[in-house]
């Protein structure tokens, strides 16, 4: 029988690996988890960190063609979970009929809902302009705007293990410090049709405010397409990868099962 493949798409700042407890996870319940990186993204962390040049230009136009295929090349139609950009990505294809369901867990904005500026000044406002290069997270910057919630010594494991340079034209498409926004931010989210959507947000993540979430969540209004929204107390950017990701990918799990999305389908 075909088990039901589960695609995860990370966000800025981290690896692929990032999804590597989730993807253990999900596959003990039967599901067919993958966790594909970006185009051209090296295998390992410290390989990312030191040779990442292949991915400077990359683009969120890229990125979500990258994953539109990938989405489509299963026999069975996958459910898709995302965060950060990897969220807008998953709601930008539910949205466009690409996937059976979707989860966007601290999703970068869509639409024209606003940007917050980021915390701690990660990277030069006035050069957020699609250039042609990296930008890096000390480990100090990454505690203080992405693991707030956490303590330093696990911050810092974080850090060694999942954080890579992140494109400065990525960054740029999201629309900070006033750069044009991307086409592929905008999302169908009116759509019937779609298959379900859960938003999921963190209520201490600085990065992804979650009032971002919420007005994501308003838009979704007037769709009778199945959308809800999670709202996780004490939490931060990191819920995905932190000591607390359990209590999130359950929630995930238990939500698919609700919605009978179950990992052998019928």
């Amino acid at each position: 029988m075909n088990r039901t493949p589960v695609v995860f798409i990370h966000g800025t700042w981290l690896h692929a690996l990032s999804w590597e407890s989730w993807a253990e996870r999900f596959a003990g319940r039967g599901f067919l988890a993958r966790m594909p990186g970006w185009p051209g993204e090296p295998a390992a962390v410290r390989e990312m960190r030191t040779s990442s040049e292949r991915l400077a230009g990359m683009g969120l136009d890229v990125l979500t063609d990258h994953y539109a295929g990938i989405v489509r090349s299963f026999e069975t139609a996958p459910v898709i979970v995302g965060h950060s950009v990897g969220g807008l990505i998953a709601q930008h294809l539910i949205g466009a009929n690409i996937g059976r369901a979707a989860v966007a867990i601290a999703s970068a904005p869509i639409n024209d809902i606003q940007l917050p500026e980021p915390p701690g000044r990660l990277w030069a406002p006035d050069r957020a302009d699609g250039s042609q290069e990296l930008v890096s997270l000390s480990p100090e910057q990454f505690h203080h705007a992405f693991a707030n919630t956490v303590a330093a010594a696990e911050s810092d494991r974080l850090f060694e293990r999942y954080v890579v340079p992140t494109p400065r034209r990525l960054i740029a498409d999201l629309g900070y410090a006033g750069a044009v926004r991307s086409p592929r931010t905008v999302v169908d989210v009116g759509n019937a049709d779609r298959g379900p959507l859960l938003l999921i947000s963190g209520q201490e993540d600085l990065l992804v405010p979650d009032a971002v979430t919420r007005a994501a969540y308003k838009q979704y209004g007037d769709s009778t397409a199945v959308t809800d929204l999670k709202q996780f107390a004490d939490r931060a950017h990191s819920l995905v990868i932190d000591s607390g990701w359990k209590f999130v990918a359950d929630y995930v799990l238990g939500w698919l099962e609700e919605r009978g999305l179950r990992a052998y389908p019928a």
